[in-house]
C-alpha cells in the first residue's frame, strides 16, 4: 500500500501532470496573457551539427551534457590570448566572453533535450533546391565581398535588424542579446527584440498590408486558437533575404511565408513553433521548435548605430586599399 502511495504521488507531482493543471494567466479581457520577458539563449544550432548525424532530434541527457561541456570549454577558450602585444597586422580576434550570451545548456522542448532546432525535415538540415543553394552562396560571397556602399553590407553591421534572424520571424537565437519582451493590448501583440532594439507589431484579425508596403521583419497578423497565439507573417522587405550569424544561415524572399504558434505552457516556458514556406528556395516547408524561457529583468537599449565603428571603417579602409592598389 505505500508503494503504491508513493507511485501515485510520483504521478501526481511528474512535469506532465503538472503541465495539464496548468492555468494559463489572461489578460482583463480574456487573452492569454503571454507578457514578460523571455529568452531563447541555448547551445543548439538551427540545424543539426555533422557530428550529431547519428543521434536523431531526441538526445539522451548523457550526449546533451557532453555538448553542453562542449559548449562552456569553447566558451572559455575564447579568452585564452597570448600574452603580449598582437604583431601589427594580426587578427586580434572579436568579443571576449563576457560579451557573449548563447546560453549554457541545450534545447529542451517539453522536457527533451534536442539537437537542433529544426525538426522537420528529420534529418534537421535546411531542405535547400540545388539552384537555391547555389544562390545563397553565390549572395553570401557578393555580401561579404563587395564594399561600395552600406546597402550592400549585413543588415546586422547597418543595424537595420539584428544578426541572423534573432528577430524574425522566424526567431532563432545566436551569440548574444536572445531576449525578447511580449506586450498585449486587445488589438496587437508586441515583441521588442533585444537584438538592435527592433519590436514586432502583430495585428490581431486585421487585413494584410498593400502589396507594396514591405516592412523590416514583414507584416504579422495573428488570431488566438484556443490558448495559442496563430501568427501569419509575409511581406517580406527585400534587403532582409539573407539571415546570417554564427549559429544560422539561411535564405528568404519577399514571398516567403512564416506561420508561428505562441502557447504558454507554464509559468516560466512558452512553446514556440513555426513553419517556413517558399517554393523558390527550399524543395519543401521546414519547422521549427523551440521553448522561450522566463527570464529576470528589464531588456536594455541596444544602441547599435551610436557605436557603430565598423561599417565606416568597412568602406572607408576598402577606399584606401583602392587608392593604394
Amino acid at each position: 500500500m505505500h508503494r503504491l502511495t508513493t507511485v501515485l504521488l510520483a504521478l501526481a507531482l511528474s512535469p506532465c501532470a503538472v503541465a495539464a493543471d496548468y492555468e494559463v494567466p489572461r489578460m482583463p479581457w480574456g487573452a492569454p496573457d503571454l507578457q514578460g520577458t523571455w529568452t531563447s539563449a541555448t547551445v543548439s544550432n538551427l540545424v543539426r551539427p555533422d557530428e550529431l548525424e547519428d543521434y536523431g532530434l531526441v538526445l539522451t541527457e548523457a550526449q546533451a551534457r557532453i555538448i553542453e561541456e562542449q559548449g562552456a570549454e569553447l566558451l572559455e577558450s575564447i579568452d585564452d590570448l597570448p600574452e603580449g602585444d598582437l604583431e601589427a597586422g594580426d587578427n586580434v580576434g572579436g568579443y571576449n566572453s563576457f560579451w557573449l550570451d548563447p546560453g549554457t545548456r541545450v534545447l529542451r522542448v517539453k522536457g527533451e533535450p534536442r539537437s537542433s532546432i529544426i525538426v522537420d525535415p528529420e534529418d534537421g538540415q535546411l531542405p535547400f533546391t540545388l539552384f537555391s543553394r547555389g544562390k545563397f552562396y553565390y549572395r553570401l560571397y557578393t555580401m561579404m565581398t563587395t564594399e561600395d556602399n552600406p546597402e550592400e553590407r549585413p543588415n546586422g553591421e547597418r543595424c537595420t535588424v539584428g544578426f541572423g534572424s534573432s528577430g524574425g520571424p522566424p526567431m532563432v537565437p545566436v551569440l548574444y542579446n536572445n531576449n525578447y519582451q511580449f506586450i498585449q493590448t486587445e488589438d496587437e501583440v508586441l515583441i521588442l527584440v533585444e537584438m538592435n532594439h527592433n519590436t514586432r507589431h502583430i495585428r490581431l484579425n486585421a487585413e494584410p498590408l498593400p502589396d507594396n508596403i514591405r516592412p523590416w521583419m514583414g507584416d504579422s497578423i495573428g488570431h488566438w486558437e484556443g490558448d495559442t497565439l496563430v501568427v501569419r507573417t509575409t511581406h517580406f522587405h527585400p534587403q532582409q533575404d539573407m539571415r546570417l550569424a554564427i549559429k544560422h544561415q539561411f535564405m528568404m524572399s519577399t514571398d516567403s511565408v512564416v506561420e508561428e504558434r505562441f502557447t504558454r505552457l507554464n509559468e516560466r516556458e512558452i512553446h514556440y513553433a513555426f513553419t517556413v514556406t517558399d517554393e523558390s528556395i527550399y524543395k519543401q516547408p521546414w519547422r521549427g521548435e523551440m521553448t522561450l524561457r522566463a527570464t529576470d529583468g528589464p531588456i536594455y537599449e541596444y544602441a547599435c548605430h551610436e557605436g557603430n565603428y565598423a561599417l565606416p571603417n568597412i568602406l572607408s579602409g576598402a577606399r584606401q586599399a583602392e587608392k593604394e592598389s
